[in-house]
This record gives structure tokens, C-alpha cells and sequence, in this order.
């Protein structure tokens, strides 16, 4: 499939190929985070509450290749549909692309350079904690609230 330069701009997610797909992520790990539903007023809240898996100084899954198994409420990307997607964080490039707004300048597709994922203002790194150290019952304390750009 040749495909061009930008084509996280014209082809629909479903489309995507594996590598073009996982190469819109920018590995902010915020979808690795625990979150919390209001279902009355249809919001969600994000937790700095991190999965077990989350490597909390790369921001990387530490068993990607098996991370359903091993935690069976993963969230699936892939498998979401747009509306759904609404559980992913607003920078998120699922979600942007998904509403067909653009990525942000400091992701890396758009900037070429890997390390300016570091520029996400909403990055989480060095703000959480492992699921192991916080009690499920305690998770509201935990939540995050972060300004949409």
C-alpha cells in the first residue's frame, strides 16, 4: 500500500494498516490511566492511576504484545468506534482523527522527531501511581482534571 506523506489526514482509521496505525500513537500512556464514569451527566474522568503494566518512566505498555490477557479491561483502540472513542484523552490522535480534526504540532508525525511527545502539556509522566498502590475504593481522589486545548 503506498500511501502518502500525510496519510493520517486522508485515510479513515479503519483503513490504517498496523504500522500506519500504531505509528499515530504517541505514547503518552494516558489511555493506560484509570478512569471513572458519571453516567448522569455522560462524563469521564481520568485517575492518575496508572495500569500495573504501564512502565512509569518510558510511558510504554511493559507487555504490549500481551496486555489483553493479562489485563482483560484493556482498552481495545482498534475496536472502538468513534463514539466510543470518547473515553480516549482529547489529544489523543485516535480521537482527533476520529472527529477529522488535526493532529497536534508536537506530535510526532507532524513534527518528524519522537522526543516532542515530551511537549504534550497534559503529559503524565512522573504524575502517577501503579493501580498496585492505590486501593480501587480511593480512585476518586485520584482524578485528574486537565484543560482541553
Amino acid at each position: 500500500m503506498n500511501r502518502t506523506a500525510t496519510y493520517w489526514n486522508t485515510t479513515p482509521l479503519e483503513q490504517l494498516s498496523a504500522e500506519e496505525w500504531e505509528s499515530l500513537c504517541d505514547g503518552c500512556g494516558k489511555c493506560c490511566l484509570h478512569k471513572l464514569q458519571d453516567e448522569e451527566a455522560d462524563e469521564v474522568f481520568y485517575t492518575r492511576v496508572a495500569c500495573r503494566l504501564l512502565d512509569m518512566k518510558s510511558g510504554s505498555c511493559s507487555d504490549y504484545v500481551h496486555r489483553f490477557s493479562r489485563v482483560p479491561d484493556c482498552m481495545d483502540v482498534r475496536k472502538m468506534t468513534s463514539a466510543e472513542m470518547k473515553w480516549l484523552p482529547a489529544s489523543c490522535a485516535y480521537r482527533l482523527r476520529a472527529q477529522s480534526k488535526p493532529l497536534p504540532e508536537w506530535h510526532p508525525l507532524i513534527s518528524g522527531h519522537v522526543s516532542t511527545g515530551f511537549k504534550d502539556p497534559y503529559r503524565i509522566r512522573g504524575r502517577i501511581v501503579s493501580e498496585t498502590d492505590v486501593p480501587e475504593a480511593d480512585l476518586e481522589d485520584y482524578i485528574i482534571r486537565w484543560i482541553d486545548a
